[in-house]
């Protein structure tokens, strides 16, 4: 009898085994299923959304004769001609208005931003000149303010303030 159970137990565990396989194949399946599903769903929507833009290009196409006769009664509209075209900005400039008589002139701003010495090209011959390094900020106050963050640029804005002042005059 010992002999009759362990077939038996053996029995039932190779039953067991073939139930697990088994439904591990199914999960792999039902996965599969339903990753095509979702695959099917995306392309249901995206034609669905390119069907609503074709419907909204028809719509716009075929209603365009209309435009064209709305933008030539009743705003006067047209297309350009070749001779509306510029062919330079001078020719852009040109068509601007000169200021008034007594219009202020306009405002210019520039940030100064010094770079360092063994790049400057121009080093020497700002450094000669004293009487405007006065009333300049150091080199070294404006690398600070310019290299530092937000934090040390508003820490001291006297600088920031001379150095693009310095630029406008």
């Amino acid at each position: 009898m010992v002999g009759g159970s362990r077939i038996r137990q053996i029995g039932w565990a190779l039953v067991l085994a073939v139930c697990f396989a088994l439904l591990l194949a199914l999960t792999f399946k039902v996965n599969a299923v339903k990753s095509d599903v979702r695959l099917a769903e995306r392309q249901i929507i995206a034609a669905q959304q390119a069907k609503l833009m074709l419907e909204t290009e028809f719509e716009t196409r075929a209603s365009q004769q209309q435009l064209s006769d709305w933008n030539a009664v009743e705003f006067g509209y047209s297309a350009p001609r070749a001779d509306q075209y510029l062919e330079s900005e001078r020719q852009l400039a040109a068509l601007g208005t000169p200021r008034g008589i007594n219009a202020p002139s306009p405002v210019r701003v520039a940030l100064n931003r010094p770079e360092p010495e063994s790049e400057s090209l121009f080093a020497d011959w700002i450094d000669d000149d004293e009487e405007s390094a006065a009333h300049r900020p150091d080199r070294r106050e404006l690398a600070a303010v310019t290299a530092g963050g937000l934090a040390e640029r508003l820490s001291s804005p006297a600088v920031g303030i001379a150095a693009v002042a310095e630029v406008s005059q």
